[in-house]
């Protein structure tokens, strides 16, 4: 037996990376999915793809700062499979580089809206829905969920948040039986990091991993897996990194 055989799963900004590739693995795994993005487009493929391999996949577009769209997400969900059982809460932006002095507000609230609101809206909606079945739910953080960098002030305080996020949630519902974890990639060969950094800056950023490569999508999706599955069924409110020794430091 696979190890979602019969599982409904909602991923969102799943058109791509991280996302994507947890998309796959869950398919492959039984798991019927719900594809999210704001790119309609790959998402769509990312479908393609999955039904093209024999599983079950439906596209809904959600931007994940609405929490209009996350209740419509879900809605949609339960609409096309059932029930639910497990979220991925995986959407988010790197956001503008600045220093905090000086940081654009925009930027700020843009960057809070998608990457820690648009988790706490997923949680809102994806919990109620998971009261009468349980269920297992992984919020995509970051190393930086534990650890600052220079320049990236919302997007640091946002990934905190979502680590903090989830262990509130994990304690609030562990005697539910809806299990509520974090993960914590380094960084990983996503089209966000593959097509707006040059080689000397990709370069750089091998330099901090200790295991002296980036992360790929696939390894951490694995993770994920787990964390969806039966095998982690005694583990809620922790957060994981995958990040190549980063955090050692």
């Amino acid at each position: 037996m696979k190890l979602l055989e019969q599982k409904v799963a909602i991923i969102t900004g799943s058109a791509s990376g991280i996302g994507k590739a947890t998309a796959l693995l869950f398919a492959e795994n039984g798991a019927k999915v719900v594809v999210s993005d704001i790119n309609e487009n790959h998402g769509n493929k990312v479908v393609e793809e999955i039904k093209a391999m024999r599983g079950e996949s439906a596209f809904f577009k959600a931007d994940s700062a609405s929490p209009e769209e996350n209740e419509a997400l879900v809605r949609f969900a339960l609409q096309q499979f059932g029930k639910l059982d497990i979220a991925v809460n995986n959407a988010g932006i790197g956001g503008p580089l600045s220093p905090t002095g000086e940081y654009p507000l925009e930027g700020w609230k843009k960057t809070i809206d998608i990457n820690l609101s648009g988790v706490f809206y997923g949680l809102r909606y994806q919990i109620p829905a998971m009261l009468e079945s349980g269920g297992s739910i992984i919020n995509v953080a970051s190393i930086l969920g534990q650890a600052g960098t220079k320049m990236s002030p919302a997007y640091v305080a946002a990934k905190h948040g979502v680590v903090g996020l989830t262990k509130a949630a994990a304690l609030e519902y562990a005697d539910k039986n809806i299990r509520i974890n974090s993960v914590g990639p380094g960084y990983i060969k996503t089209p966000l990091i593959m097509n707006t950094l040059d080689e000397t800056a990709r370069n750089a950023l091998v330099e901090l991993h200790p295991i002296g490569r980036l992360g790929e999508s696939e390894e951490i999706a694995e993770l994920i897996l787990w964390l969806a599955s039966s095998k982690s069924s005694f583990v809620t409110g922790a957060y994981y990194p995958a990040d190549g020794g980063y955090l050692a430091q």
